[in-house]
């Protein structure tokens, strides 16, 4: 059972069977026809020669059949890891060179090795300080970015830099040598691939085609464009057009060898690897979640990160760059019914088939298209209604998806995530060392206590009941103090103060000092402190402190019971 934890395939394998084959091909070969193209896409929008997103897409997926949990998330080449990787690299060596993919090769196996560790010590809850608000500001401001940067590819003209103002300007700059052949193709595929996406699959189906056929013929749709375009460029002779074309593409699978870990580039890629493994991740995990749930089905985030771990260890193995779970194709593999992982497996192996028996015809394959396919591909990443939702919910949260958003779309991806983990953690650390607290009273006719302000209730003058609605900690024991003393300042017949503790989860040391300065205060002015409804592991904590020993009050069940037995006391010194 131990083995089987790490090694899930010795799970599912044990049952597989002959209808799960056949699921587990048919979505195979759905996949395969969607992957290729935005494999090659997504390896260009990375700096890096095509064929290096094929690559990506081979080893990677049956590393993570063998090691991943999710029966559908399919694991590959994806637009925000794909433009880290560019801002990453580019920071170190010049596209183009050996070094530049060597630093993409060391990138993916410094990237495994991270989430296989975090994944081997379960630390997967590193990833929670990525919230949801600070993921969709910072994937919606890198789905400008990508888009933005295929702006050049469409027009035949040169860009630079990874953020929002270096692209716009260097377009700018540029726009003179607009190469108006590559513009039509760029505009034709682009247009193509739209009316693919929003209108194909209802054209189909008046026709009264069969649902599966339509499926694949829609999924098949970006491979056809390909083809067109690619006969368009033999017909017009676009490459003496000046149409940039793929050029060369070497013909069959990389050897299989080991990343050059250089100390130096170590060093500078150790950050961005380490953002690239936490934005991959919480990427992969919340598809692969969101996919099982539909089934009932569980994922273990933990064997999630060694399942990633090892499908980028792949990948730098096999002459790869960085790769995660992605959405698009995760959902296709979903609808086409893979049953296991093995259906990536089976991915892999058409995808390697192409690599070797299709790579030479993609030499005449105008790049205009493969930028259509990416600009297509990200326009589900732009969400600006996050902005709308965050502003009406929660002015906090609107605060750091704007952080995120605009940090990553002014100075670029890594200080864009890493602006927004910061905001995050500023706003959590903000809110809870001002910890929501109350003064309760008794809702007449029940042993219910409720908000003063919000209820009608009744309330005695010598007893002040205060409840405390988060846990106290080194950041917040001040505010309590302060919170307390202030509320007894005004109380001058006051002989007990109770604290309410039902939501409060933990008391570190720094609160527990706190709590003994508030009961020696109280207690110079003939007030007894009181604790009511402390939780057990609270109360494991407090049990043989001084605090407790020299508590002039009590602790108590519950807030009715506190009172009673408050009543039945006599009058403080």
């Amino acid at each position: 059972m131990k083995l089987k934890t790490y090694l899930p395939i010795l799970e599912w394998g044990s049952r597989y069977n002959r209808d799960s084959l056949t699921s587990d091909l048919v979505a195979a070969v759905i996949v395969t026809i969607m992957l290729i193209p935005q494999s090659l896409a997504y390896a260009l929008l990375a700096g890096l020669p095509p064929e290096v997103g094929l690559y990506a897409s081979v080893l990677p997926l049956v590393a993570y059949a063998i090691f991943g949990t999710s029966t559908a998330l399919a694991v590959g080449p994806v637009a925000v890891v794909s433009l880290m990787t560019a801002s990453a690299i580019g920071s170190i060596a010049a596209e183009g060179t050996v070094d530049y993919a060597s630093a993409a090769i060391l990138l993916a196996a410094m990237s495994g090795i991270i989430l296989a560790v975090l994944g081997l010590f379960r630390l997967g809850f590193i990833a929670n300080f990525l919230s949801h608000p600070v993921i969709s500001g910072f994937i919606t401001a890198s789905g400008l970015i990508i888009a933005t940067s295929q702006v050049g590819g469409m027009l035949g003209i040169k860009t630079e830099g990874h953020a929002l103002p270096e692209l716009v300007m260097s377009i700018v700059h540029n726009i003179g040598t607009i190469n108006w052949y590559t513009l039509a193709v760029g505009a034709v595929s682009l247009a193509l691939l739209l009316w693919i996406r929003m209108d194909l699959k209802n054209w189909l189906l008046r026709f009264g085609l069969p649902k599966g056929a339509v499926t694949i013929i829609t999924r098949a749709g970006p491979v056809l464009v390909v083809f067109l375009t690619m006969a368009w460029s033999v017909l017009g002779d676009l490459g003496a057009r000046g149409v940039a074309l793929v050029g060369d593409v070497p013909q069959g699978l990389p050897m299989l060898s080991l990343p050059n870990f250089n100390l130096d580039t170590m060093q500078a890629l150790l950050l961005p690897a380490l953002i690239i493994s936490i934005v991959g991740f919480v990427e992969s995990i919340s598809v692969a979640q969101t996919l099982a749930a539909k089934r009932r089905q569980r994922i273990d985030p933990n064997q999630e990160l060694i399942g990633l771990g090892a499908a980028n260890i792949a990948a730098a193995v096999g002459g790869g760059y960085p790769v995660t779970g992605g959405f698009a194709r995760s959902v296709v593999n979903f609808d086409a019914g893979a049953a296991t992982p093995a259906a990536g497996a089976f991915t892999a192996i058409g995808i390697a088939g192409a690599t070797l028996l299709l790579t030479p015809f993609l030499a005449i394959l105008p790049k205009a298209t493969l930028a259509a396919t990416i600009i297509v591909a990200v326009l589900t990443l732009v969400d600006f209604s996050i902005l709308k939702r965050a502003w009406t919910y929660s002015k906090a949260d609107f605060t750091a998806v704007a952080i995120t958003l605009l940090g990553t779309l002014l100075m670029g991806v890594e200080v864009g995530i890493s602006l927004g983990v910061a905001a995050s953690i500023l706003i959590f650390l903000y809110r809870s060392s001002q910890p929501h607290a109350a003064v309760v009273g008794q809702v007449p006719g029940t042993e219910h206590f409720r908000n003063v302000k919000r209820h009608d209730v009744h309330t005695i003058p010598s007893v002040l009941s205060i409840r405390v609605d988060e846990s106290l900690y080194f950041a917040n024991a001040r505010y309590l103090e302060d919170l307390v003393y202030g509320e007894v300042a005004g109380r001058p017949e006051l002989k007990d103060v109770v604290l309410m503790c039902s939501a409060v989860n933990a008391i570190d040391m720094s609160a527990l000092e706190s709590l003994e300065a508030i009961q020696h205060q109280l207690k110079d002015l003939g007030v007894r402190l009181h604790l009511s409804e402390v939780k057990g592991p609270v109360m494991d904590r407090l049990a043989g402190t001084e605090f407790l020993q020299h508590l002039s009050g009590g602790v108590h069940l519950s807030q009715h019971q506190a009172m009673e037995a408050i009543k039945a006391l006599p009058a403080a010194a």
